[in-house]
């Protein structure tokens, strides 16, 4: 399909080819044309990104020229775009705040990217590139984004006709997810600061309008308060910029982040903002609100922010800057401990959690944590763990958030104590879920490898307050996902299956990610050697790191296949001889189908089954304030400290 396409072409055609989507989905009124246009753009997108992985896979690193003035012309108003969006709405609903900020914002844009670009000679030869780390955050967008895209077919369907009073804006949703991969695309192509800046800042509005999209009062707030905090990461970035010109007098990220490795007192601020960026978009600690409140957003977007675009924009930015974490102390114990602390207290707060959603929230936002821990410590073999972390995590979670909307739409709740007897109602959609679950925090599967290979890197690095923190953060993340299978896996009477009204689109996009689950698992070492560790000796040197252990992985990766075989091996259908037996209620039973047993009072009694929240002691206002408190301190410490610094002041 893309034979004969040079590189550069295809990185091209990926920016802009979800844009023309975009566009057509905007203008697209009726079911079978959307349907044909996701359907087909998704293929070509998922289609040219396989094609670029796997004709450039072990790459260290290719720059394009890639000159394109109009690219350069347009960078203003794009920002002129994205701050009179957000102005118009925060004056529509009078929110001041983000109205004041989107204003700060444009007015040092501007002044980026008239005068002080203009007056300096920081001319970015190289603005399009591709390295190892691009190609797996390409596989994520292309593959991962895609198939939520295709799953949202279907699922606002349904969204569609409970919400029959309120007016179709399906064409905008669409249009806007489409948008979001094209921005995604320019942040990982893009060596110019100012390109990516710009792809930046159409993830943040994109987030914003897809979080208000049915705007209700809650959806507002939740949107508004994503806009506020992300606008505080953006004025981040752009200062960060506006250093990286005048004390390096470069635009290129390529050669900031070597600038930065050699002279980490002059970078300390412009590398202490862009960390910063990078915290506000991985919604870490106090900034974590924005993503619990994408989700009152419909599934997709949930899934979309929490897998494969927003929150994956911030760690990215974060490992590219690893190099400079390792030198910068300041910005480094900053990203280390802001990130160690929001793992560890997150994933407590998840253990209070019934509603399936937030669980998945708090889970993303504690795994985040941990990524973002990683990508501080700034060691080949804490990289290493961070990008698993990165690809596995993508994976699973946008399974996981898809199979709960779905589910959702067919038992009406999305509370974990709502899902008795969901292996029986829901066969095939519960062992997707429960793929997902041990995916995330069960040995063979990779989410437990990588986190393996974040303990060993910590104390290699001698990370004690790291260790303690992932010690109780994983014990906090293996009560909570052990309560939510436990309920999945209760088989205790004959359901009828609700299976039957659930969407093609929907099942396509859930198989594709169990598949690829799977299939990254098992290959988790070819992974490893083709496209993770091509990225570390670009970085550090083929002799500084050399992944050893390479058994342990397939081995690891084998036994995925298999307890994936035997999670799916009766799948397709029930063996007929299978005996039916009682339910055993620890007395004398009296109906089988409501589990009611005479007691050893004799008195009839319903057999229940419920989790154990420990609202008291872990529950969101005992445990949140004290993360947010403990991050605000050390984020404006790490200021104070670096704008303290005399080379900064020069």
């Amino acid at each position: 399909m893309f034979e004969g396409v040079t590189p550069v072409g295809t990185l091209v055609f990926l920016i802009v080819f979800p844009l023309i989507a975009a566009a057509l989905l905007l203008v697209a009124r009726t079911e079978m044309l959307r349907g044909a246009i996701v359907y087909g753009a998704s293929a070509f997108i998922a289609a040219a990104s396989l094609w670029l992985i796997a004709t450039n896979i072990g790459t260290p690193g290719v720059y394009f020229e890639a000159e394109a003035p109009l690219v350069d012309l347009l960078l203003p108003l794009i920002s002129v775009a994205v701050c009179a969006c957000i102005m118009v709405y925060a004056v529509r609903y009078k929110n001041r705040w983000a109205g004041v900020l989107a204003i700060i914002q444009l007015v040092l844009s501007l002044l980026f990217e008239v005068p002080l670009t203009i007056a300096s000679d920081s001319h970015v030869h190289y603005n399009l590139y591709f390295d190892s780390l691009s190609l797996l955050m390409v596989f994520i967008i292309g593959i991962v984004g895609c198939g939520i895209c295709v799953y949202a077919l279907g699922y606002m369907k349904d969204f569609q006709k409970h919400h029959a009073n309120d007016p179709d804006r399906r064409p905008v949703f669409f249009a806007l997810m489409f948008l979001f991969l094209s921005a995604m695309y320019a942040i990982v192509f893009s060596n110019n600061l100012s390109w990516l800046f710009a792809g930046w800042e159409v993830t943040t509005v994109c987030s914003f309008l897809l979080i208000g999209y049915t705007k209700t009062g809650e959806a507002l707030r939740s949107a508004f308060r994503q806009i506020i905090m992300n606008l505080a990461g953006g004025i981040a970035f752009v200062l960060a910029l506006m250093c990286s010109v005048l004390f390096f007098n470069t635009l290129s990220l390529a050669d900031f982040v070597q600038a930065a490795a050699l002279y980490p007192t002059l970078a300390i601020v412009p590398v202490t903002c862009l960390a910063f960026a990078g915290i506000t978009k991985a919604a870490q600690m106090p900034f974590h609100t924005w993503l619990l409140g994408a989700m009152v957003a419909p599934t997709p977007t949930s899934a979309l922010l929490h897998s494969s675009t927003m929150v994956k924009a911030g760690v990215f930015m974060l490992i590219k800057l690893a190099p400079a974490f390792t030198v910068s102390v300041i910005p480094a114990a900053m990203t280390i401990l802001v990130g160690g602390i929001t793992f560890c207290l997150a994933s407590f707060i998840a253990i209070s959690q019934s509603n399936a959603k937030r669980v998945l929230a708090y889970s993303t936002i504690a795994n985040l944590g941990l990524i973002v821990a990683c990508a501080g410590v700034g060691t080949p073999e804490a990289v290493w763990a961070a990008i698993f972390l990165v690809l596995f995590h993508a994976i699973a979670k946008s399974l996981l958030f898809l199979c709960v909307g779905t589910a959702e739409h067919h038992i009406g709740s999305r509370d974990i104590e709502d899902e008795d007897l969901l292996f029986e109602r829901l066969p095939r959609l519960s062992r997707l879920m429960m793929l997902g679950i041990m995916c995330m925090f069960i040995a063979p599967f990779g989410m437990l490898v990588s986190k393996w290979a974040a303990l060993v890197s910590f104390i290699d690095s001698g990370q004690v307050v790291l260790l303690i923190l992932l010690a109780f953060g994983s014990g906090a993340t293996f009560m909570f996902w052990a309560k939510w299978m436990g309920k999945l896996a209760g088989i205790a009477a004959p359901q009828d299956s609700l299976e039957g009204s659930i969407h093609r689109s929907e099942w396509i996009a859930l198989a594709t990610m169990a598949v690829v689950l799977v299939l990254c698992c098992a290959l988790l070492p070819v992974i490893s050697d083709y496209l993770v560790m091509p990225y570390l000796w670009t970085i550090w040197g083929p002799a500084v790191f050399t992944n050893g252990g390479n058994d342990i992985l397939w081995i690891t990766g084998i036994l995925s296949l298999a307890v994936a075989w035997i999670i799916f091996g009766g799948l397709s259908r029930r063996n007929p001889k299978t005996r039916q037996a009682s339910v055993y209620l620890s007395g004398v039973g009296l109906n089988n189908t409501q589990r009611t047993f005479t007691n050893s009072l004799s008195h009839e009694t319903a057999s229940t089954a419920r989790n154990w929240y420990l609202e008291g002691i872990f529950g969101e206002t005992h445990i949140a304030p004290i993360g947010e408190i403990a991050c605000t301190i050390i984020i404006i410490a790490a200021f104070a400290i670096a704008l303290a610094t005399p080379a900064s002041l020069l």
